[in-house]
């Protein structure tokens, strides 16, 4: 079965939404997760909301119409942004993922300061999401990259030295070399409109950043990460 987004949803999508930079919403105080329903009700309502707490030992074999495939290996020109609610990254030409048989272009990707899933309830010091697109049916997926503090990772220093600038950038260099190891489920965009129908790939293996890095992200972004949602009757894949 495919699970669709309105094209009206996509504009709005996530952190790296142009409504976002309208200051609509916000982590904390009266315009924090608590009230985002009143921005959208999905956000309140929906039975199917990310970001979730994925329990390995609770994960069942993946359904192979949903193994995915990571093609990111395009040398682009991207413009950094701080759009208000994360730092942003928009290739003029993207790479693209392989999906139950289809083609989804890389519209951009963001970062928040801490990740938004937890596994095993640990946060991630870092996490980066690869936002694609399906220009046939408009369908969302996306991929999330978790950071642990080690190794200076230079693709960061390229993005925190050009905020509002431009950069010459591989999306690929923002993967670990191992992604066929997954999780997967489908939930939502994590800011409003929360919008459900959304597939989610987190990928096992996580990328190194400095701690200086780590700090200079939080400088922006110390706090961008919605809560856990409850996972509800929703199944975690595991290849």
């Amino acid at each position: 079965m495919k699970l669709f987004v309105s094209l009206a949803t996509i504009i709005l999508l996530g952190a790296a939404v142009n409504a976002s930079e309208h200051q609509e919403f916000g982590y904390s105080g009266h315009n924090g997760p608590t009230h985002w329903d009143e921005f959208s009700k999905t956000c309140g309502t929906g039975h199917a909301q990310s970001p979730i707490n994925i329990v390995p030992g609770k994960t069942v074999s993946m359904n192979h119409q949903y193994d995915v495939s990571l093609h990111e290996d395009v040398h682009t020109t991207a413009k950094v942004i701080d759009n208000g609610h994360s730092i942003k990254v928009t290739p003029k030409m993207g790479g693209t993922i392989t999906l139950h048989g289809e083609t989804f272009k890389l519209l951009q990707f963001h970062f928040h300061g801490k990740s938004e899933h937890t596994v095993n309830n640990k946060r991630y010091d870092l996490v980066a999401h690869l936002v694609h697109q399906n220009p046939e049916t408009k369908q969302l997926a996306v991929i999330a990259v978790f950071f642990e503090e080690g190794k200076n990772n230079p693709m960061l220093d390229n993005v925190l030295g050009n905020v509002g600038g431009e950069i010459r950038v591989d999306p690929q260099d923002l993967l670990p070399n191992d992604t066929v190891d997954y999780y997967h489920y489908v939930g939502s965009l994590t800011t409003p409109p929360c919008s459900e129908n959304v597939q989610w790939y987190l990928l096992k293996t996580p990328m190194t950043a400095s701690k200086s890095q780590i700090e200079e992200f939080r400088k922006y972004y110390a706090d961008n990460e919605r809560p856990v949602q409850e996972l509800n009757d929703r199944a975690v894949e595991s290849n």
